[in-house]
């Protein structure tokens, strides 16, 4: 099968099926770590990042099924709609900051938005949905991108009556990983692949300008993981198509140099905002420092999914996890990934641990807290 054929199938954030298929909540409290210093946390992102926007009749077509057991069962005992075994990256940050679990935009009630509200969609793109329907590549795309997100936020402040820059003193913008989408719904067609790169990270540029310049002080943006890792990926692939750590070289060159161009975007608004603390969470280099040393982090497998059946990765983009014909592994806390493409609780927190603590953001996490301890 062609690599392009794998680019398709790649994109777990929405519903892919090769030829067929483009594929892409109750917040409990969280227990409290640290010193409170920031009062909110705003996330944006993709299914790495989705605490519950989507469900199994609104989310990918191929993950299906989230809404659904064993999804969740490692910490909340039930399914919360997030992509995984238990918590997010997100939901550790929130923890190691004191604050509550995030309550995704859609099913906000009350007064849960105290604390901040998660945009992120599980398929969200970069680049604008138009794009995609201009181009012919829309089959069953979700139609929510990171622009999406943005309007929602603004929309979020007009409800709750914030305007100008108080509403962001203490808040933490998260803007999760976003962009494999895109590559993957431009396979097969005559857009190149740089074309992609520079509209995705062009269109996150001008997310993260619209909050800056709306007050933003404190910023995390987070990277492509190395998205040939996955066992979507790896089931895919041609077996010659591999780099030094055994996964799929082309898809991890693509996230990649997707990276660098992110890099330099934020360099250069951090130039254009002095003011603000603006971290790059290196994902793509965590990850990669995990799969070259597991055993140190806990793991025993690194491409098996661990919720999944059928073939050397546990994976079948037919049967999978959520579906009643399909089963979970015993110990999740062995396995990188969950269910062929988003990862486990033990994953998330070791990714969370090595961007707060290991030195795998840019500039260093602690950063933030000393800014706002400064100026607190």
């Amino acid at each position: 099968m062609k690599i392009c054929e794998a680019m398709v199938a790649l994109t777990s954030y929405s519903a892919i099926f090769i030829l067929l298929y483009a594929f892409a909540s109750a917040s409990p409290t969280a227990n409290e770590t640290h010193p409170r210093l920031f009062s909110k946390i705003y996330a944006f992102g993709d299914s790495f990042t989705d605490t519950g926007n989507t469900r199994s009749v609104s989310g990918p077509t191929v993950f299906g099924h989230v809404s659904n057991s064993p999804y969740g069962s490692t910490f909340f005992h039930h399914s919360t709609n997030r992509y995984s075994d238990g918590r997010l990256v997100i939901d550790f940050i929130a923890q190691t900051l004191s604050l509550p679990f995030l309550t995704p935009y859609r099913y906000l009630k009350g007064n849960e938005s105290f604390h901040g509200v998660n945009f992120a969609v599980a398929g969200s793109t970069a680049i604008n949905h138009d794009f995609f329907v201009r181009n012919n590549l829309s089959l069953n795309i979700t139609p929510q991108s990171i622009q999406t997100q943005l309007h929602w936020f603004n929309k979020f402040l007009e409800t709750q009556g914030h305007r100008g820059a108080a509403a962001f003193d203490d808040a933490l913008f998260w803007v999760g990983e976003i962009g494999v989408n895109d590559y993957a719904y431009n396979t097969g067609s005559p857009i190149p692949d740089d074309t992609i790169l520079k509209l995705g990270v062009a269109s996150i540029t001008g997310v993260l300008q619209s909050l800056l310049k709306k007050g933003a002080k404190y910023m995390v943006v987070q990277g492509l993981p190395p998205s040939g890792c996955l066992p979507l990926a790896m089931s895919i692939a041609p077996v010659v198509d591999r780099d030094d750590i055994g996964c799929v070289r082309s898809l991890n060159n693509q996230t990649y140099y997707h990276n660098l161009a992110l890099r330099a975007s934020l360099q250069s608004l951090r130039r254009q905002f002095p003011q603000a603390v603006i971290i790059y969470a290196d994902y793509w280099n965590a990850y990669r420092t995990v799969m070259k040393n597991p055993g140190k982090y806990g793991f025993r497998e690194l491409f098996r999914a661990c919720c999944g059946v059928g073939g050397p990765y546990n994976f079948n983009v037919l049967a999978v996890c959520g579906m009643s014909s399909v089963s979970s592994c015993k110990k999740p806390y062995e396995y990188i990934n969950w269910d062929g493409v988003h990862l486990t609780e033990a994953m998330y927190k070791v990714v969370h641990d090595m961007f707060v603590e290991g030195g795998f953001t840019e500039p260093p996490f602690g950063s933030l807290f000393d800014k706002k301890r400064h100026e607190g």
